[in-house]
């Protein structure tokens, strides 16, 4: 698999996600992809090879491990990347498609946000924020499930060093041993506890995206009261300083009749 290629294509959703996105993206990258690719395969890749079982009946030893290993830990964290990393994708695609029809109002001549287009900076409101929400609760959903799959399928998170197999076409119940079972046990455990990271940044993002501060994008009304406020604020301020005049002046010829009356 072209684990570059899915990186180079998540890099760009990187800028348009929120800093606890940005977070998840990194955690994704290092401690998934990386650990997946560099050491974990591996780690799996003599998995069938060294299956052994005291048995020499041809077939025993294929079915044996077929039974206790229907699909491999590393095609199954493959797939989970892969549906947990399609909701991103689609946040990608729904930018670019926000960022042409920009443009084609740019130059149809109406009036659009120069330096948003400059920057390609879009804000997630509207149409984009449903999105971006709907891939944040998909993914913990894709996370969870994914993590319900290893436990049914393996029958728990620890990989056993020995397992009895008495399956069709074995004679008898034969004994297969299972080859470097703790750093399996090591690997499989690590690579839970980040789904379960990145599973609880997902739900720290979902809660805050569902809960946005109003400060940020404020409403037509709140912008016309920001701007009565002002005015009225100015308005104030004009009559204050105008009436110190007017008191500074008055003071002022009061001060020059008095010493002109002496004279």
């Amino acid at each position: 698999m072209d684990w570059g290629s899915l990186q180079a294509i998540l890099g760009g959703v990187n800028k348009h996600s929120t800093s606890i996105g940005k977070i998840w993206l990194t955690v994704l990258f290092i401690f998934r992809i990386m650990i997946l690719v560099v050491a974990a395969e591996r780690v799996w890749g003599d998995e069938q090879q060294d299956f052994v079982c005291n048995t020499l009946q041809p077939g025993c030893r294929n079915v044996c491990y077929d039974h206790f290993f229907p699909i491999s830990h590393i095609r199954l964290w493959a797939l989970q990347l892969i549906f947990v990393s399609t909701p991103a994708l689609l946040v990608a695609m729904h930018v670019a498609y926000t960022r042409h029809e920009k443009k084609r109002r740019f130059r149809n001549g109406e009036k659009i946000d120069i330096e948003e287009l400059k920057n390609e900076k879009i804000h997630i409101r509207g149409p984009l924020w449903w999105t971006y929400t709907s891939s944040i609760f998909f993914r913990i959903i894709f996370e969870a499930v994914f993590m319900y799959v290893f436990y049914y399928m393996y029958d728990g998170y620890q990989m056993p060093r020995l397992v009895k197999c008495d399956a069709w076409p074995c004679p008898n119940v034969v004994d297969c041993f299972v080859s470097r079972p703790t750093e399996k046990t090591t690997f499989t455990i690590f690579m839970l506890a980040v789904s379960g990271i990145c599973m609880t940044l997902n739900l720290a993002e979902f809660s805050r995206m569902s809960y946005p501060e109003k400060a940020l994008v404020p409403t037509k009304e709140q912008g016309i009261t920001n701007t009565v406020s002002a005015s009225e604020a100015g308005q104030k301020q004009r009559v204050l300083v105008k009436s110190g005049m007017k008191g500074f002046l008055g003071g002022t010829s009061r001060s020059w009749r008095r010493q002109t009356g002496s004279l």
